[in-house]
Order: C-alpha cells, then sequence, then structure tokens
C-alpha cells in the first residue's frame, strides 16, 4: 500500500526544534557523538592463513562493527596497507586476501585498519593559531547578485509517499529488499509538468535505537527497539530552495542498502543504487499519467537532474549510465556527485556535472570523486560542461542535516577530527560552521540545476572557471576546474602523453606522469611518492582498479642549473585566429616536492613574432600551497593536498600579440627553482551545452568459468557491445581486484584493451598460472574493465571462476 502525505507550505520543521520539542515531552535529545572515524579500532585478535599458490588470507577479528563511513576500510599489516577489506556480515571481521609481499603477510607481528591509506589512531600534534578564511593571493571572485539560495515565487507542497521496508528487491543488491520511501517538495500552484530533481544520501547508519542512542547497520528492515535513519530528509534547505523556484525535488531513502552493501554486494553497491534511482523514476513516471494522483500531470521527465551525496554520488553516475542503456531513456541533463566515492572509475560524458568536494573531508578523505571530472575529460567528443570544486573549511557529513550534530534527530558526528587541527578542526576559524556550509551547499547545488535545467545563465560563473560566488556562499572560498563544451573549445594540448605539437626541454624533469610511485611501470614516471591518498585525489589508486593509470598530466621541475626550460605547443594551420574564444585556459598546481614560492609565466607569440606574457601568479592562486596540517598519523599529514586548478587568461587582457596569427603557446619558470603539474591547455569560451543519455557504446563484461590449466595459460573473457563501434575504443582492465580469492592463479596486474572499430563485441585474455596441486575448492577472482576511451561502461564488474582440474 501507498503511503502519501500531501502538505502545504514549508512545513517541516528543523531537526534542532523538533528535537527540543522532544525532549520537552520527556523523550531522547540528540546529543553530538565524537567522531570514531580517526580512533583506533578496537579488535581481539587476527590470523594469517596460507592459500593456494603462495598467497595469504589476513582476517582481522574486531571487538565491535565498524564505524559507518562511505570510504572502503582496508588492512595494514604492521603499518603497510595491504589492500581493501571485505566486511563479514556480522562486521566483527574483515578480510583481505593477497600476495602482495605475502612473507611479510605471513610474519605479522600487527594488523590493523587503515581508512585511505592512513592507519588511525596516532598521538595529533598540539593545536597552532589559524587564520579564518581569506581570499588567496590572485582568486578575483565575480560577484553575483542573483543568488540561487534565495526563495522564489512559489510555496511548497510535500507529497512524500512510503511503499514500506521492502518494497523492491535490487539485482545488485543480491536481490535482498530495499524501501521504497522519499520526500516530494513541489512548487504549489506551479503549472504544467516541472523540472524534476532527484536526491539520493551516501552510507550512513541505517538504524539507531532512540533509547540507548545506539546504532546498527547490519539490519535491515531494522531490528527490535531500533527504527530507520531519516538521511533522505538532510537535504530540505536545498530542495525548498529549488521548489519555490518551480522545480520538484524528490530526495529518496536508501537505508537497505547502505545495511547490506559491505557484503551482499560486488561494488559496494554502485548498481543497486543506480537501480533505485531508476526504480523511483518509472514510478514517478507512472504516477504523473495516472489521472487524480497528486503527482498526476506535474513531472517533466524529459528534464532531470540528480544529485549524490558520498556513495550516492557513485549510485546517480551508476543511474545515468543505467538509464542509457533504456530504448526510452528519462531525461537526465545534469547529474551532480556531492563528495562522492568512485571505487569503479566509470566514465559518464554527455551529461553537464559538477563534482563538489569538500576540502575537510574526513571521511572520504582522498576526494577520489575527481575521478569523475578527470576521467571523463577526453573518454568522448561530447558538447557539455563539466567542472569540479574544492569547498575550503567543509566536511563530509554536513551538508545533511541528518548527519549534523545539534541539528540531526538520530546521532551524529563531524567526520573530521581531530577537533584541535588548526585548518580542519571543528574550533579552526578556517572551518566552516554547519550553517555555512549548508549555505554554500545549497547555492551550488540549487546553481547548478537552475543553470543547466532552467537555462539559467547567469550561473555559469560558478561553475565555469571565472569564479563566480553568490551572496548566501558567505566567507566560503572555493576553487575550480572547468572544461568547456567540445563546440566552445579548442584543445591545443590535453598533455597526456607526449604529442607532435608539444615540445619540453631544459627542465630538470620534464615527464608525463600518471599514479603514484607503487603503481607505475617500471621505467615510467609517478605523479607522487606519497602513501597517503589524502593529500593527491587525483591519483588516489580506485579501489577495483588500483593498478589502472590515473591522472596523467605533464610533470616538471626546475633549478638554477636547469638550462633555458620551456614548453612549447604549436598551434597547426586553421587554430591561428583565436579572437572566437575568450580565455587561454590550462590546469596547473604546484609540484609536491616544491619549496618556496613557485611560479610560471605563460607567453602567446605570433606570426610576426609579437608577445604577450602572464605570469600565473597575478591572476590565479593556483601555483600557492593548500593549507596544511601539523596533525599526523604514522607521520603521514592528510592535508597540503594536491590539486589542479583552472587558470584563465582572457584573450582581452594580452596585448601586443596579434590574435588572428597565434602561433605557439610557450610555457616557462618564473622562480629560478620549483616544479608544477600542468594540463589541458585550450582556447575556450565558457557555455553549457546540452545534456542527453550518452550516445556512447556501452562496454561490458561477463563473468566465465574455467579450469585452471597445469601451467601458465589464459582465460577468455567476453565483452560485450551496446552497439557497433564507430570508432576504436579502450577500456582498462583491472585483474584480481579487491574480493578476490588469493591471487596466485590470477595475478594482480592492470593492462588496456583496444576494441576495433565496427565491433560489437571483443575478447580479453587474462593470464592464468596454472599448476598440476589439488586445490581444496574453486577459486573467485574479480575482474572489472575502467576508465574507457571512444565509449562507456556498462556493466564493469565480472567473476572469473577457476576450477580445480587436479585429480585428489
Amino acid at each position: 500500500m501507498v503511503r502519501f502525505a500531501p502538505l502545504r507550505g514549508r512545513v517541516r520543521l528543523p531537526s534542532a526544534i523538533l528535537a527540543g520539542c522532544i525532549a520537552a515531552a520527556g523523550l531522547f535529545v540528540p546529543s553530538a557523538a565524537a567522531d570514531p572515524g580517526d580512533e583506533p579500532i578496537g579488535s581481539s585478535g587476527f590470523t594469517v592463513d596460507a592459500l593456494p599458490d603462495g598467497g595469504a588470507r589476513v582476517t582481522l577479528r574486531l571487538d565491535e562493527p565498524l564505524p559507518v563511513r562511505d570510504a572502503v576500510p582496508e588492512l595494514a599489516v604492521d603499518g603497510r596497507v595491504i589492500g581493501a577489506a571485505k566486511e563479514s556480515a556480522d562486521g566483527l571481521s574483515l578480510t583481505v586476501e593477497t600476495t602482495d609481499a605475502a612473507a611479510a603477510v605471513a610474519a605479522a607481528q600487527r594488523v590493523d585498519v587503515a581508512w585511505n591509506g592512513v592507519v588511525p589512531g596516532s598521538k595529533a600534534a598540539p593545536p597552532r593559531s589559524a587564520a579564518a578564511p581569506t581570499t588567496p593571493k590572485g582568486l578575483l571572485k565575480k560577484q553575483l547578485y542573483t543568488d540561487p539560495a534565495q526563495p522564489g515565487p512559489f510555496q511548497v507542497e510535500r507529497i512524500d509517499y512510503d511503499l514500506g521496508d521492502t518494497a523492491t528487491t535490487l539485482p545488485g543488491l543480491s536481490d535482498l529488499p530495499a524501501e521504497i520511501r522519499a520526500a516530494v517538495y513541489a512548487p504549489a500552484g506551479a503549472k504544467g509538468a516541472r523540472p524534476v530533481v532527484l536526491f539520493l544520501h551516501g552510507r550512513h547508519s541505517a538504524c539507531y535505537n532512540p533509547v540507548s542512542r545506539a546504532t546498527n547497520n547490519t539490519n535491515w528492515p531494522c531490528a527490535a527497539g531500533f527504527i530507520p535513519i531519516d538521511s533522505y530528509l538532510g537535504y530540505t534547505e536545498t530542495a525548498q530552495a529549488l521548489a519555490t523556484h518551480g522545480y520538484v525535488v524528490v530526495s529518496i531513502s536508501a537505508n537497505g542498502i547502505n545495511a547490506k552493501d559491505a557484503s551482499f554486494t560486488d561494488d559496494n553497491g554502485a548498481v543497486a543504487r543506480g537501480q533505485l534511482v531508476m526504480d523511483h523514476l518509472d514510478l514517478l513516471a507512472k504516477w504523473t499519467t495516472t489521472a487524480g494522483h497528486p503527482l498526476a500531470g506535474r513531472l517533466d521527465l524529459s528534464n532531470v537532474g540528480l544529485m549524490g551525496h558520498s556513495r550516492g554520488g557513485e549510485g546517480v553516475v551508476e543511474a545515468a549510465l543505467l538509464n542509457a542503456e533504456r530504448q526510452h531513456p528519462y531525461g537526465i541533463r545534469a547529474v551532480l556527485p556531492l563528495a562522492p566515492v568512485d571505487f569503479g572509475r566509470p566514465s559518464l560524458p554527455d551529461v553537464p556535472m559538477a563534482v563538489l568536494l569538500p576540502y575537510c573531508d574526513g571521511d572520504v578523505s582522498n576526494q577520489q570523486g575527481q575521478h569523475f571530472y578527470d576521467d571523463t575529460r577526453y573518454s568522448v567528443r561530447d558538447n557539455v560542461l563539466r567542472s569540479s570544486l574544492m569547498i575550503m573549511g567543509a566536511d563530509h557529513n554536513f551538508f545533511n542535516t541528518e548527519w549534523t550534530p545539534g541539528v540531526s534527530v538520530a546521532p551524529s558526528s563531524d567526520d573530521w577530527s581531530p577537533a584541535n587541527d588548526e585548518v580542519c578542526g571543528s574550533a579552526s576559524p578556517a572551518r566552516l560552521t554547519a550553517a555555512e556550509q549548508r549555505a554554500v551547499g545549497t547555492a551550488y547545488m540549487a546553481g547548478f540545476f537552475r543553470l543547466v535545467q532552467g537555462g539559467e545563465t547567469v550561473f555559469l560563473p560558478l561553475f565555469d572557471g571565472t569564479n563566480g560566488t553568490v551572496p548566501s556562499a558567505g566567507r566560503a572560498v572555493v576553487h575550480a576546474q572547468a572544461q568547456q563544451p567540445g563546440s566552445r573549445r579548442l584543445d591545443l594540448a590535453p598533455l597526456e602523453r607526449p604529442a607532435g605539437n608539444v615540445s619540453v626541454s631544459g627542465f630538470d624533469l620534464g615527464a608525463y606522469c600518471y599514479s603514484v610511485a607503487a603503481r607505475v611501470l617500471p621505467g615510467d614516471t609517478p605523479c607522487s611518492a606519497t602513501t597517503a591518498t589524502s593529500k593527491i585525489p587525483h591519483w588516489t589508486p580506485a579501489t577495483f582498479a588500483p593498478s589502472v593509470p590515473v591522472s596523467p598530466v605533464l610533470r616538471l621541475q626546475w633549478s638554477a642549473a636547469s638550462v633555458s626550460p620551456e614548453v612549447r605547443v604549436a598551434l597547426g594551420p586553421g587554430e591561428w585566429n583565436v579572437t572566437k574564444y575568450d580565455a587561454l585556459t590550462f590546469r596547473v598546481a604546484r609540484d609536491e616536492t616544491a619549496a618556496g614560492d613557485v611560479d610560471l609565466a605563460v607567453t602567446l607569440v605570433d606570426k610576426a613574432g609579437g608577445t604577450a606574457t602572464v605570469r600565473v601568479g597575478d591572476v590565479s592562486p593556483a601555483l600557492t600551497p593548500f593549507p596544511a596540517s601539523t596533525n599526523t598519523a604514522n607521520g603521514i599529514s592528510r592535508l597540503g593536498k594536491t590539486w589542479l586548478r583552472t587558470v584563465r587568461l582572457p584573450i582581452a587582457s594580452l596585448s601586443g600579440v596579434d590574435l588572428t596569427s597565434v602561433r605557439s603557446v610557450l610555457v616557462r619558470p618564473a622562480t629560478p627553482s620549483g616544479g608544477a603539474y600542468l594540463s589541458d591547455v585550450a582556447f575556450d569560451t565558457p557555455g553549457v551545452g546540452g545534456g542527453v543519455a550518452t550516445p556512447a557504446v556501452l562496454v561490458s563484461i561477463a563473468d566465465t568459468t574455467v579450469s585452471e590449466g597445469n601451467g601458465p595459460g589464459t582465460a577468455t573473457m567476453r565483452l560485450s557491445l551496446s552497439g557497433k563501434l564507430k570508432e576504436a575504443a579502450t577500456v582498462q582492465v583491472q585483474t584480481a581486484a579487491s574480493g578476490s580469492s588469493s591471487a596466485g592463479q590470477v595475478p594482480l596486474l592492470s593492462f588496456p584493451v583496444t576494441i576495433p572499430k565496427g565491433a560489437t563485441e571483443a575478447t580479453i585474455q587474462i593470464p592464468l598460472t596454472g599448476n598440476t596441486v589439488t586445490n581444496t575448492a574453486s577459486l573467485r577472482y574479480k575482474i572489472t574493465i575502467s576508465a574507457p576511451t571512444g565509449a562507456a561502461i556498462g556493466d564493469g564488474f565480472a567473476w572469473l571462476t577457476v576450477l580445480d582440474d587436479d585429480a585428489a
């Protein structure tokens, strides 16, 4: 039975007021809970079991279930992270199977839980004074006078619905039951069908006991004495801001997935979350065409926006890809992943996308959702805006009121710790308050959907790299990366690999880099040497594609001994007249090894030798360091992040050069020593483009079962394509991904596979070790495909089952 709750006006009490009413009635009062995410995890011992072919299974027994986080737990042996861990169904053990340094694992003295490459629990350094947020040098903020957070002309009508805790089963969740429940915020009295925005929250505890204040995330429906935590009600401020301007906002509950995704999914719940979004869209499509229904005729499902928070961010990307597989897809025009995870590295072309990254994220502290932006930029030639925004002073949880101490009904916490951290601690002047964080979140979320779905281009400067801001964003500092639609930009040099029009000379180091040092092939240049992935969002290894190369850029280092260091990018015939564009743009960041001032000079050279030169530091803070902290875990700080920012040099400001005859762009050091990462050199003009369900061919991988064989061999796995390729495409294959059996039969490695033009299917060859030893059971290996070019990913996960063929 469907339950609807039509309500008029802004009737839902803020959680803080509701909590006060409950307290007055003699019931519980929510209290702020300390974040457990960075505290040592209690355990009762570990085991290391030998596996066939030299592998080892490491199991850590826990005193109590882990705190619920969106990040994936890892195991560290004697301080060294060995891989992502699989949680048991009861949440009381973690397991990793590995052959990585198997001998060292076998001799383990200590096993700990780690998060994002760091073992928590080290003593924090004492606090030091910190300044309040200030506008960095070179960051010229453009004040907009239309504010997306300001209420519009409509009152808000609530039309919530609830089909129960077991209303659906999701194939991506092993067909376990999940709820269909949503809060609906509609513009009262608005004429005709209205644009729809759907919100999906992330991974938080599913249930809590209102008397004991205990939480539970292993049972769904909730166990006796426990009730659901209403995470889906936590975005009311943003929902109302949109609804007053004529949008219907549907915020859906995903507790059933949260309670089971650690143990009953292959992908930590990404597909299940995408399927849940599609289930709700299907219901809305039915109801808007049902006479007499409260939503009849009120929903324009050709104009849909999706926002997903944390694991919900990966979920809405998956939903957009599932939608593209349909014969009659919904019109998903905008996708906004908020503080997202990205475990599998799919891309999302053809849909405008804005990734919001909180700098003080203590849960997904490596900002791995940056990969959505990086991986999609050149995956196909599309015609949409995409941007990635770093919000200084914001944590992971406080965009959602139900995850915020003092305003949530259920227990909640600040995900950042320690509290005395001088940059991100709760007492730091650089940290946004919870109210400030919700305000800036509302400004950018409402602004993005009104820009893309509503065509309100006044909000474009918030996302196009021109540093727009609005009054409701307050003192928040937001840094941007942006790639304009393909029809509005001229790509000169992506700088992902050598190109014929690019020369690099005279630097101490001038090489194309990718990934971290532990993940590059011999002879290649890593972008970073750190093991603290929270410092390097671009180069964080993906949980299910850890060996796949990530975010290649040009890495430069120079000193007083360098001889005329220079990057020269030549323009070809037909590219010389750049007057149709607004700016020369590129992404840049200071190298992680750089000390002191770092600056670059960028010069345009015309046919006659005329030049115009601009120093990056005069127009942008992109080469200044992000704030670092003295608080460390195991000697490693999570802050002082390396993150590229977009620099824009307006064409109109460049004098002394003939802009109808530009022949080259030069990049040279402007300080005696230093280092930088450089990427995406282009001319462009800001715009949005039109979002559609991607027409790119979707590549999927199928489960396969083979016999092991007696010696080295291969297993053939099939790739299916949703259509015929118009051009060649490439996918990256990862073998023995997290969750696999011992890597003894299938080695841990990655490799690219090129699928030829015209193909409708393909095969890949997975190396097998083979042996003549009797195994006690067949072995299963997770094989993933990711980071595509010339295509997109459909089903990116498959199991390779290797059967023992040796007689006992």
